[in-house]
């Protein structure tokens, strides 16, 4: 079995277990889901949808967000974490959207990253989200799981998104990492994955050491 036969299989158990691959942030416009991916930094997104209503009714537009001021960015997104850090850059980029971009959200990887606070895991999700793009977002939850599937090696975000636009049908790729936030979350936890239930399970290269590891131990 080669590794794009395994990716294949493994999208195809997704799509089954999870009909709908839909981002778990809230948002409306693609301006919203950048700064909302940017919120969610060492955060999660259930507390970021709880902040951003009211971050999204105090500025409504991208011209709120460039007069600002920083200070009531802070107070509102506080609870998100490191959000001194979160404000200047919202700040920031909204500032350079509007003078760099027309007010438009570009629909490249190469020129969102060139934003204020936005890495290939945002502009990936922007990408594949808002404008429809092939895109890979590599969160914690793909990383994990796809290197226990063997998909991908080691934990370096750009370097595992490399391995896996080389072995993933890129049609299915944004959905699929969408589909992998929910298993990540429902079944393959970081500390106590349940493999037992995964959809996966038959060509999981990390179920099938756990297999032969709990026979071993039974063994003793």
């Amino acid at each position: 079995m080669t590794k794009k036969q395994q990716a294949v299989w493994a999208v195809e158990a997704l799509k089954k277990e999870y009909p709908d691959a839909i981002c778990s942030l809230t948002y409306t416009e693609p301006l919203q889901l950048l700064i909302a991916t940017r919120l969610s930094a060492q955060c999660t997104d259930a507390r970021v949808n709880l902040v951003t209503p009211a971050l999204f009714e105090r500025f409504p537009t991208l011209d709120a967000f460039c007069d600002g001021p920083v200070e009531d960015i802070e107070e509102i997104i506080r609870s998100c974490g490191l959000y001194k850090t979160k404000a200047r850059d919202i700040y920031a980029m909204c500032n350079k959207l509007r003078s760099d971009y027309h007010g438009v959200v570009p629909d490249t990887v190469e020129e969102l990253t060139k934003l204020p606070g936005v890495g290939r895991k945002t502009a990936n999700l922007v990408v594949g989200d808002i404008y429809h793009k092939p895109a890979v977002v590599t969160d914690t939850h793909c990383i994990r799981i796809c290197g226990r599937l063997g998909l991908s090696e080691g934990k370096d975000p750009l370097k595992v998104e490399k391995q896996l636009r080389e072995v993933l049908p890129m049609e299915e790729a944004n959905d699929f990492c969408h589909r992998l936030v929910l298993h990540g979350r429902a079944v393959c936890d970081a500390r106590k994955p349940k493999c037992d239930i995964c959809c996966m399970r038959t060509f999981c290269k990390f179920a099938k050491e756990t297999v032969v590891e709990a026979a071993k131990e039974g063994k003793k």
